[in-house]
């Protein structure tokens, strides 16, 4: 059987090992072929290959449940499941997204973007079965590097309090998250993984007992209690320490071997109760170059299959926005020992490794562990340190009651960089940075401000380490700036609130906001070609924002508009709007920015153009909607 003839995962059922071994070659071909053509996520789909065809040996998907801890590493699984001739459009608009979507495919049971979901949602579906009175499987396949994350953790504990609940924890063991793991549980699973296996002895104990004489098929409880006692000695001790929670331990198992993989789930299927299964992987398993760099191949731009190159661009790029990040907190953080840099195991695309490898003792990595980043950033600001959590805009989501409860209400100056805020692109809607502005705008003590372009980055950046009266959040866009000079240190910070006049006009006032101010100053260079003239603020901070400059402004023009890239429900456009009512300015406003709507995978230009984000398109919608305002009467 060829792969391409996969359109159901049932169609795995009674293949030998050796068709399955050539499944696992044709599975490795085409999604390195695909990820090398148009980028992706490399390394993670290629470690579970095999896992992943053992383990659908053993269900039966018209019924049976998986839910994958972040989709990513399900690769293998869009293959097998009806996706492959459609797999050449991985993660394009319109095309198979990069993760899993329940409105994708009928096999893709839960949406995973961010890590350490998976067991919860797993738990939930087979409660949902015992008290609906059905039988089928629930799988959940997390990664080492997810439990570092409290959620799994919270799951762990509350699936091995059930007893008579069957659930099914397949961990994928590789060592890595994008990163190589960090923190005890790191440490928990070498030693597991390192461990003699003694499984066979647990497994056939029961049946060594009741061929006891006088025994037999019935235990008192105090045979019991030996068998329990017997079993502990069985089992390794750090497996041990896993039943101790709850669970049936088994393995550790090898990840690449179809035949013990099969048996395994197998007999894991048979065990009443919740069962971990620990599989041991090789992230970028079958391409020699991934397994060699698997932090660099998580990921992956189009690439020369044959060499591992990336494909060079055309046109030399700006410096990234993440890069100019680092370099300046690398250089204030030279001559300031108390600033400390804090990743949630983002450390290569937040630019973090940079600081690991200057000033190690000035950087921490937490693991896939948002809200003990930020509780954490809060204990080292009460004695005087200045942290500077570098998350990914969507990733802070996951820790918004500590930002609420454990910095703003503590008024602590911890110092959020919200990476990848806005359009992201290709990742879809789990990773786009759209809510920051939102859900920060309304906490109490909080400053919140985004630069336009990278240079005014780097003074933010000492802005947000002198503000020392409580907390800040800076956001920034992901990819390249806009080529500006920049400077190598002697950076001025910026007065707290202030915007700046980019441009004078008298029939419109557009403020921008962050990555939007630019496409202001074009959309005001376009609409004088049509005889209208903007000024055009920057308006750096949403809050506080700058009343003494923009009020006038908009009292005399009467005409506002807003651009910002993020959510209009509550974000800038809302912001400037609640402080014209508020001081009675009674003007026409016209916000732009994401709807109420989720941005789906596509090139961040085809997102903008789709959501009428481009210059041009900005243009046109300036003019009919002013074209039906003759005079400031209203506010939109």
């Amino acid at each position: 059987m060829h792969l391409s003839e996969l359109t159901h995962p049932n169609q795995l059922h009674g293949l030998s090992i050796h068709q399955l071994e050539q499944i696992a070659r044709q599975i490795r071909e085409k999604h390195l072929e695909t990820v090398a053509a148009s980028g992706g996520h490399l390394g993670p789909g290629l470690g579970v290959v095999e896992l992943t065809l053992a383990l659908y040996q053993t269900l039966d998907l018209d019924r049976d449940k998986v839910t994958w801890d972040v989709g990513h590493q399900a690769y293998p699984h869009k293959l097998i499941t009806g996706r492959y001739n459609q797999f050449h459009t991985l993660r394009q608009k319109d095309g198979v997204a990069g993760y899993l979507k329940r409105c994708e495919s009928k096999f893709d049971h839960f949406g995973a973007g961010h890590a350490s979901t998976s067991i919860s949602a797993a738990l939930g579906m087979a409660m949902a079965r015992d008290l609906k009175g059905e039988n089928f499987k629930t799988v959940a396949v997390i990664g080492d590097g997810a439990l570092t994350g409290g959620m799994a953790l919270e799951a762990i504990n509350h699936a091995g309090h059930m007893p008579k609940t069957n659930l099914m924890v397949v961990l994928n063991d590789n060592e890595m998250s994008i990163s190589p793991n960090v923190g005890a549980i790191t440490r928990y699973l070498n030693k597991m993984r390192l461990s003699q296996p003694v499984q066979f002895l647990k497994d056939n104990l029961e049946e060594q007992f009741k061929q006891i004489p006088f025994v037999g098929e019935t235990f008192t409880p105090e045979m019991e209690r030996l068998k329990e006692g017997m079993k502990r000695l069985a089992v390794s001790k750090v497996g041990a320490v896993i039943e101790e929670l709850g669970f049936t331990y088994m393995g550790p198992v090898d990840g690449h071997n179809l035949e013990e993989l099969i048996a395994t789930f197998k007999q894991g299927h048979t065990i009443q109760g919740p069962v971990l299964v620990h599989v041991v992987t090789v992230k970028g398993k079958g391409y020699a170059i991934a397994e060699k760099d698997q932090v660099g191949y998580h990921a992956q731009n189009p690439f020369n299959l044959a060499t591992g190159k990336g494909i060079p661009s055309t046109k030399p790029k700006p410096p990234a926005y993440s890069k100019v990040f680092t370099h300046a907190l690398v250089k204030l953080a030279e001559n300031n020992p108390k600033i400390v840099g804090i990743t949630a195991a983002m450390a290569t695309g937040t630019g973090l490794d940079k600081l690991q490898e200057k000033l190690p003792k000035q950087y921490i990595d937490v693991g896939i562990a948002e809200q003990h980043a930020v509780t954490l950033s809060a204990g080292l600001a009460c004695e005087g340190m200045r942290p500077v959590v570098a998350i990914y805009s969507t990733f802070l989501q996951r820790a918004y009651d500590q930002i609420v409860h454990d910095v703003c209400i503590q008024n602590l100056p911890v110092f959020f960089c919200l990476d990848r805020a806005g359009i992201v692109g290709a990742d879809g809607p789990t990773h786009q940075g759209m809510y920051d502005i939102s859900y920060l705008r309304c906490l109490p003590n909080m400053t919140i401000m985004a630069p336009k372009d990278e240079a005014e980055l780097q003074r933010m950046i000492v802005t947000g380490i002198n503000h020392t009266s409580g907390p800040i959040a800076m956001r920034y866009p992901r990819g390249n700036g806009y080529g500006v000079p920049l400077m190598e240190e002697g950076w001025e910070e910026l007065p707290i609130g202030k915007a700046e006049i980019l441009r004078n006009g008298d029939d419109l006032l557009i403020l921008g906001y962050g990555s939007m101010v630019y496409p202001a100053m074009q959309t005001a260079e376009m609409l004088s070609e049509h005889g209208i003239e903007a000024t055009v603020i920057n308006a750096r901070f949403v809050k506080p924002l700058d009343t003494e400059l923009i009020l006038p402004l908009a009292q005399r023009i009467g005409r506002v508009v807003t651009l910002e890239e993020g959510c209009l429900m509550g974000g800038f456009g809302s912001a400037v709007a609640e402080s014209l009512l508020d001081n009675n300015v009674l003007v026409s406003l016209m916000r732009l920015g994401v709807p109420d709507t989720l941005v789906d995978h596509a090139t961040p230009e085809q997102s903008f153009a789709s959501l009428g984000l481009t210059p041009p398109q900005m243009v046109d919608r300036i003019l009919a909607t002013f074209s039906r305002k003759q005079s400031p009467v209203s506010v939109k």
